[in-house]
C-alpha cells in the first residue's frame, strides 16, 4: 500500500528515534523524491547527517528546510548548530542575528552562541521529546478514530506550536470527520498556509471545499495538488468525482481513467468511474466498474450501494436488494443504503419492509429529507410539499439522462402540448414574456422560444440548469426555490408555465397567491397535474403529488383566477402504463 507523505514522515521519525538511521534516511529521501522542498524531510535528514558527524552534508538540507518554512524555530536552531559544528562562525553569527529579528527564541539562540554542548545537542535533537510524543499520540488517536482525544491534542499542539503544520492538518481532518465541515476549513487553510508546497494539504482543502459544495474551488485545489505531485492518485480520483458533480462527465471520465492508469488497484477510482459512466448512460460499463471496485475492496460499502442504485434503475430489483443488504451489513449506520433499500422494497411491493427501512434511515439521520418524504408517501400521510433537498438531489442525479429517459423511453410530450395550447389561445403573434417555473433541462423553452419576446427559467437543480443553459434559449436562468423566488423577485410576466412541476408540490396555495398578488399585471398560468382520485391533493406512493380538478377550481375561486381551458392528457409512461393528468390554462 502506497504511503502518504505524512505516513512516510511519521515512520521516518519513529525509525529515527529508535536509532534505525538507514530506514529513517530511506523514508526521508523517498519524501524528497516526491517533494524536494519538503521542510520536515529536509530538516530531519539534515539532523540525521549531523548525528553521524556529517554536518557538512547537513548544511544544504537544513538551509533548504529553513528557507521553505522560516516560521519553525527548530529549523533555525538546527541550521545554526550545524554551522557552528562546521566552524562557519561568521555565517552562524549572521543567521543568529537574522533569527533574532524573526523572533526566534532568544534562550535557544544564546545556548547555541555559547556552545553549551550538552544542552545544545538535546535542544537540537530531531524533535523535542515532548513534541514528538504528542505527535505520535495524535496520529494514534486519529487512526484509531478516537476523534475526541485527537481533537483535544490537535488543539493543544496548534496552541503550543502554532507554526507547525501537522497539528493544523490533523485538526482539520478531525473536524471534517465529525461533520464540522465549515470549522475544518479554517484549520485546513492554516495547514496549507504553513506549507504551500504540500500536495496533500491542497488535496485536503479540495475535499473540504467539495463537501461544502464549493465545487469550482475544489477543482482548483485538486488541480494544484496534482501539479505538485503528478502521480497523486487520490487527488486524480477526487478531481474526477468533483468534475462529475459539476456535470462535466466526459472530463471526469478522462481524469478517473488517469487515476486508474496510475494505480490500477485503487478501488475508489473504479467506484467513481462507475458513477460517472452511470451518469453518461453507459450502464454496462458502469456495472463493470462497480464490480471491479468491489472485487478490489470487498468491504467498499458505497460501491455496493451505488451498484444497487443502478440495478434498481434497470429494474433488477432482487439483485439491487442484495447489494443494498451487503452495504448495510458492512456499514450498519449507512442511512442512504437503508433508504435506497426501502425504494427497492417498495418497488417489489414489500411495503412493510420498505417502511422499516425508511424508518431506520431516519433514525440514523433525522433530517434525511428523501427518507421522510418516501415514508410519508408509503404510509398515506400527505405532506404540503416535497423537501427541497430531496428534489434538488433527485434532479441533480437525473440531469445527465433526463431527456433520453423521459422523452425517449417514457414518451413525455407535455412541454410541446402546453406550448401548442397557449399558442392557440393567444390572439397575438408573440406571447410576450414567459417565466418557466421548474424549467429543468429546458424542454419547454425549446418549444416556445421562437414565439415569445422574453423567456426566463427557474429550477432547484443546478445540473438541470446547466443542461438548459446549453440550449441557449433562455434570457435568464435562476437557481432558487420557486416559492422563495415568487416571494422576493420583481414579477412582470405575461405567462407562468409549470410542466410536471406541481407533482413535487402538494399545496399550491402559496404559488397561486404569489403569482396573482405580486405580478405587476394580469397574465396567464398554464400547468400540468397528475390525476387525483380524491377531492384534494394527495401524496402518492411514487413520492409524487396528484391534484384533483375540484382542488384546482377551489384555488381559482379563492385567488380569483378564471379557468380558461382544461383537458385530460396522458402525461408519460410509468411501469409501461400511461399516467393520466390534467392540463390547465388560467387567467388572472
Amino acid at each position: 500500500m502506497e504511503l502518504t507523505i505524512e505516513q512516510a514522515l511519521q515512520q521516518g521519525v519513529t525509525a529515527h528515534k529508535k536509532g534505525k538511521l538507514q530506514e529513517a534516511e530511506s523514508l526521508y529521501r523517498a519524501i524528497l523524491q516526491s517533494q524536494p522542498l519538503h521542510p520536515d524531510a529536509n530538516h530531519n535528514l539534515g539532523v540525521l547527517a549531523v548525528s553521524v558527524n556529517k554536518a557538512d552534508a547537513a548544511l544544504l538540507l537544513l538551509k533548504t528546510a529553513l528557507e521553505a518554512n522560516p516560521k519553525i524555530e527548530q529549523f533555525w536552531l538546527s541550521y545554526i548548530d550545524a554551522l557552528i559544528k562546521e566552524k562557519q562562525f561568521e555565517v552562524a553569527k549572521k543567521v543568529i542575528q537574522k533569527g533574532k529579528q524573526q523572533g526566534v527564541d532568544a534562550e535557544g539562540l544564546s545556548s547555541l552562541k555559547a556552545q553549551l554542548s550538552s544542552k545544545t545537542q538535546q535542544t537540537n535533537s530531531i524533535i523535542l521529546s515532548s513534541f514528538e510524543q504528542k505527535i505520535v499520540s495524535l496520529l494514534e488517536h486519529y487512526q484509531a478514530k478516537r476523534y475526541g482525544d485527537a481533537e483535544k491534542l490537535a488543539l493543544s499542539l496548534t496552541q503550543e506550536f502554532p507554526k507547525h503544520q501537522l497539528g493544523w492538518k490533523v485538526l482539520g481532518a478531525v473536524l471534517k470527520q465529525t461533520g464540522r465541515i465549515s470549522d475544518s476549513l479554517v484549520a485546513v487553510q492554516k495547514s496549507l498556509q504553513l506549507m504551500p508546497q504540500d500536495a496533500e494539504a491542497h488535496s485536503n482543502l479540495g475535499a473540504t471545499l467539495q463537501e461544502l459544495g464549493r465545487l469550482e474551488e475544489a477543482e482548483e485545489s485538486y488541480t494544484k495538488a496534482i501539479a505538485l505531485k503528478p502521480d497523486y492518485v487520490e487527488a486524480h480520483s477526487n478531481l474526477g468525482n468533483t468534475l462529475k458533480e459539476l456535470g462535466r462527465l466526459d472530463e471526469a471520465e478522462v481524469i478517473l481513467r488517469q487515476a486508474i492508469a496510475l494505480k490500477s488497484d485503487y478501488a475508489e477510482a473504479h467506484g467513481n468511474l462507475g458513477n460517472t459512466l452511470k451518469g453518461l448512460g453507459r450502464l454496462d460499463e458502469a456495472e463493470a466498474s462497480y464490480t471491479k471496485a468491489i472485487a478490489l475492496k470487498p468491504d467498499f460499502a458505497e460501491a455496493h450501494n451505488n451498484l444497487g442504485i443502478m440495478l434498481t434503475e434497470l429494474g433488477r430489483l432482487e439483485e439491487a436488494e442484495a447489494s443494498y443488504t451487503q452495504a448495510i451489513a458492512l456499514k450498519p449506520d449507512f442511512a442512504k443504503a437503508h433508504s435506497d433499500l426501502g425504494n427497492a422494497l417498495r418497488e417489489l411491493g414489500r411495503l412493510d419492509e420498505a417502511e422499516a427501512s425508511y424508518t431506520q434511515a431516519i433514525a440514523l439521520k433525522p433530517n434525511f429529507g428523501e427518507a421522510k418524504h418516501m415514508l410519508a408517501a408509503l404510509t398515506g400521510r400527505t405532506t404540503a410539499t416535497a423537501p427541497r433537498d430531496y428534489v434538488e438531489v433527485l434532479f441533480d442525479n437525473y440531469a445527465a439522462k433526463f431527456e433520453s429517459s423521459l422523452v425517449d423511453s417514457l414518451e413525455y410530450k407535455i412541454p410541446k402540448v402546453i406550448a401548442e395550447m397557449i399558442r392557440k389561445d393567444s390572439k397575438f403573434g408573440l406571447l410576450g414574456s414567459i417565466m418557466d417555473l421548474g424549467c429543468g433541462t429546458g424542454l419547454f423553452g425549446m418549444e416556445i422560444k421562437q414565439f415569445c419576446e422574453h423567456l426566463e427559467g427557474i429550477d432547484l437543480s443546478g445540473k438541470m440548469l446547466d443542461k438548459a443553459k446549453g440550449k441557449n434559449v433562455y434570457n435568464k436562468l435562476i437557481k432558487q426555490d420557486i416559492v422563495d423566488y415568487l416571494s422576493n423577485a420583481t414579477l412582470n410576466f405575461d405567462y407562468f408555465i409549470a410542466t410536471d412541476v406541481f407533482i413535487y408540490v402538494g399545496d399550491l396555495s402559496d404559488l397561486f397567491r404569489l403569482i396573482k398578488s405580486r405580478n405587476k399585471t394580469g397574465g396567464k398560468l398554464a400547468f400540468s397535474t397528475e390525476d387525483c382520485g380524491a377531492d384534494d391533493f394527495f401524496l402518492e406512493q411514487s413520492g409524487r403529488y396528484s391534484h384533483s380538478k375540484k382542488y384546482i377550481e377551489g384555488l381559482c375561486e379563492k385567488f380569483d383566477y378564471k379557468l380558461r381551458h382544461f383537458e385530460t392528457q396522458a402525461l408519460r409512461k410509468d411501469k409501461n402504463k400511461y399516467i393520466s393528468g390534467g392540463l390547465y390554462l388560467l387567467d388572472f
